[in-house]
Formats: structure tokens, C-alpha cells, sequence
């Protein structure tokens, strides 16, 4: 007998399923848990009630500094390194999956791309080296777990640990400075458009992408079926190596993407760029909305935790509070967003 089709989101093996991914509203023809479109829409609004709120205190405690134009391109633009990352991340959390050695492939991919060799090439040479080490490296990675059988975190701990190696050896502990003027010139006011800093049109091009991928097309939906219940959607018919192989080669993409936009905003390469964005990808995933067991998340979500936590991030060092505060705060932040998710599942099982 031919086995029905998993939807989009599943709850596990007994429990019926969801219409589709939590960015997209239930179908008003059938088949959607009720009241899932409200729950994502306070879930949305809580997150831009959170920004808000940060907004108005940094406003408050510093009210020249926060509030000038200057400072919201930076935080902005901060924002835009990590929050690429985290859309390749949210995929392989939707899909159950794992991966430890983001920070670690953007070092890579840096410093690869910034060797003397490369920028002999110019633009293109450093943009293109930077987007193919970082596939080489979640190619690996696909290739390790999908049909390898290796534990995602084992293999992708693996990775962290070899690319971080790899890249302190391309370098040898020192700087590569980058001379590509027209690399370096991305970074200034002068290429800004409408008052828009290009690597934040790049970070928004990358969010509308992934959305797009994630809601409107089997791609996302093959990917929460998976996250949902790998069995079932393998018995569906799925693929599951492959799209586990696939949505690794995506994390790599993206880890390529922000290594250049990391390269345009230092101006050079490190063995130690990226250090813990394997967290804060992680982090910003799950207070916006990503289930760790897979099978829910929405971009959306992903990028609101990203601008939180850079914003957060920004008032702190405004109001010269150290860094161990920092921590400390986002650490709360994440534990609050892991004991609203688990009383969110809690309702829909009752």
C-alpha cells in the first residue's frame, strides 16, 4: 500500500501533522492545527516586542550615541555576518541536525580567501574562494553524516576542530591584511546605498532567499518532513541522505558568505574570525522560534534573535558594561526561550 506523504511539520509518529513550515499559516482548507498562525503571530510580535524594548533602552541610557544613524548602520551591519550564518544554521536545526564548525568554516574561508595568492585575483578571486572553501568544508560535513552515518555533532566537532587547525596553519598566527581596494571599499559610507551599508542588502538578500527556499518550496518542505520524522518522510519517498547532504552544502554556503562579508568589513583575514558564532547561530535560532529536535523553525524568528542579540550587544558596550554581562544576559535570554518553547509544546500536546 502506498504510504501517505508527510506534511511539511510533523509532531512525531502518533501525533498528526501540521500544515506546513511556522512562517506560513495553516490552509484554510484543512489539514492545519488550529490556531497555529496565532501562536506564530504572537511568537512574531513577542520578538519585535523584545527589539522594542532594547530599542527604547538604549534610547534611554544613551540617547546620542544609540539612536545615531551612524550606530544603527554599525549594529546593522554587525548584525549582518552572524545573521547569515544563522539562516544556513535554522535549516540544519529544522532538519534535526547540527553544526558546531560554522565559526570555525568562516575562519577558513577568511583566511583562504585573503592569502597573497588569492588576492592576486582580485574581487573575484577573494569572493570566489571564499564561497567554494566554505561548500568544500559542508560538503564534508554532508558527506560525513548523510552517508557516513557519523552523529552531527561528532562530525561537525570534528570539522570546528580541523578547519580551525587548517586555518591557523594557513596564516601561521599572523594577519592577512587584505589590499584589494575594491574589496576594502564595500565597507565605506561611499558605497552605501540610500544610506544602506551593502553587506546588510547582502544579509537581507540571503534572508529572502532562505525564506523563499524555506516556505515556497518542496526543498523547505523536504527539510521540515525530515526534522519532523526522518522515517516517515524516507518511507514517503524522501531522499534523507541527500537532503541532509544538501542542507550541509547550505550551511557552507552561507558560512562562504559571511566569511566575505567579514573579510570587507576588517579588511583582513584571522585564524580567529568567527569565534562562537557556532553559538550566537545557535542561540539566535532557538529565541527565534527553531526547535533543537527539529522539525519547526522560521527565518523570520532567526534573524529577530540575530538583531536582539546585536543589539544587546551594542547597549552594553555603549553603556561600557563588560562582556561577562553580556554573556550572562544572553545566556538568560536563551534559557527563557528554551522553557517558553517546551510550555508551547506542552499546550499542543494537552
Amino acid at each position: 500500500m502506498t504510504q501517505p506523504a508527510p506534511s511539511a511539520q510533523h509532531n512525531g509518529p502518533d501525533k498528526g501533522t501540521l500544515a506546513g513550515p511556522s512562517d506560513t499559516p495553516p490552509s484554510k482548507s484543512g489539514g492545519g492545527m488550529p490556531g497555529l498562525g496565532l501562536r506564530l503571530d504572537v511568537r512574531i510580535l513577542s520578538l519585535l516586542g523584545v527589539l522594542a524594548a532594547l530599542i527604547v533602552v538604549g534610547g534611554f541610557t544613551e540617547p546620542d550615541a544609540f539612536l545615531d544613524t551612524g550606530n544603527l548602520q554599525l549594529i546593522l551591519t554587525q548584525a549582518s555576518v552572524i545573521g547569515v550564518v544563522t539562516v544556513g544554521m535554522t535549516f540544519v536545526i529544522i532538519s534535526g541536525g547540527i553544526d558546531l564548525s560554522v565559526g570555525a568554516m568562516v575562519a577558513l574561508a577568511s583566511v583562504w580567501a585573503t592569502t597573497l595568492a588569492t588576492q592576486e585575483y582580485g574581487f573575484a578571486g577573494i569572493a570566489f574562494t571564499a564561497v567554494i572553501v566554505g561548500l568544500a568544508a559542508g560538503l564534508v560535513n554532508g558527506v560525513l553524516i548523510a552517508y557516513g552515518g557519523m552523529v552531527p555533532f561528532i562530525a561537525t566537532l570534528a570539522m570546528l576542530a580541523s578547519a580551525r587547525g587548517l586555518a591557523l596553519q594557513i596564516t601561521d598566527g599572523k594577519t592577512q591584511i587584505v589590499t584589494v581596494d575594491s574589496v576594502l571599499d564595500l565597507g565605506l559610507p561611499d558605497s552605501y546605498i540610500l544610506g544602506i551599508p551593502p553587506l546588510v542588502i547582502m544579509f537581507a538578500v540571503v534572508t529572502v532567499v532562505g525564506w523563499l527556499i524555506l516556505n515556497r518550496t518542496t526543498f523547505g518542505r523536504r527539510t521540515v518532513a525530515v526534522g519532523g520524522n526522518a522515517e516517515a518522510a524516507r518511507l514517503a519517498g524522501i531522499d534523507v541522505r541527500r537532503q541532509r547532504l544538501y542542507l550541509y552544502l547550505l550551511s557552507g554556503l552561507c558560512c562562504g558568505i559571511a566569511a566575505f562579508m567579514l573579510i570587507v568589513l576588517a579588511g583582513s583575514g584571522q585564524n580567529t574570525n568567527g569565534n562562537l558564532y557556532e553559538l550566537d547561530a545557535i542561540a539566535a535560532a532557538i529565541i527565534g522560534g527553531t526547535l533543537l529536535s527539529g522539525g519547526r523553525g522560521t527565518i523570520v524568528g532567526s534573524v529577530l534573535g540575530v538583531l536582539i542579540f546585536t543589539t544587546i550587544t551594542n547597549i552594553f558596550a555603549l553603556n561600557n558594561l563588560q562582556s561577562d554581562v553580556q554573556q550572562i544576559a544572553k545566556g538568560a535570554i536563551i534559557v527563557a526561550a528554551v522553557l517558553v518553547q517546551r510550555r508551547t509544546m506542552r499546550g499542543r500536546e494537552t
